[in-house]
């Protein structure tokens, strides 16, 4: 057997590694980009949200629709759409929006549903969605989003805005 003797002063030359200065930046830097990057994510999230209420309210439109024309009248479907539509949004997962489904003008005591109908989403308090305002969507294809003097109409991106 061979014995290798070292030197003190060859060993720590061949010692590889980072320095706490440098692990300090580089913490430093990750902060920084996390810093921008979370609230343009939270942003990402919100609309991605949105875009899947506004899906499931076209789906809702189209099942009146459908419904109607297989039954032959709003009234006969009103209670059904209701009862499987007029609900808690999304269906798995955290409740975001509370669905209603009127006619318009709203007709008391019964609500039932006419040629004229109106699907709201309202933001449920308290949720990542409060802020962004309820998203409706008509008999006739027009879709706001807003509330008040910020409420936007239209049938073109008015919900996407």
């Amino acid at each position: 057997m061979i014995a290798v003797k070292y030197s003190h002063k060859e060993i720590i030359k061949n010692q590889r590694g980072f320095t706490l200065i440098e692990m300090m930046i580089v913490v430093a830097i990750i902060g920084v980009l996390a810093a921008i990057a979370y609230p343009s994510y939270q942003q990402y999230v919100i609309k991605t949200k949105r875009t899947d209420m506004m899906s499931e309210m076209q789906n809702i439109a189209s099942e009146i629709e459908s419904r109607k024309l297989a039954q032959g009248s709003y009234s006969a479907i009103s209670v059904g759409i209701k009862d499987e539509f007029a609900i808690e949004y999304p269906r798995q997962g955290d409740k975001l929006y509370d669905v209603t489904i009127n006619p318009i003008p709203l007709t008391p005591p019964d609500n039932t549903l006419t040629d004229k109908w109106n699907v709201s989403a309202t933001p449920k308090p308290n949720s990542k969605m409060t802020n962004d305002g309820i998203l409706t969507l008509n008999y006739q294809g027009i879709k706001c989003r807003g509330t008040g003097v910020n409420k936007k109409c239209g049938t073109g991106d008015e919900w996407t805005k």
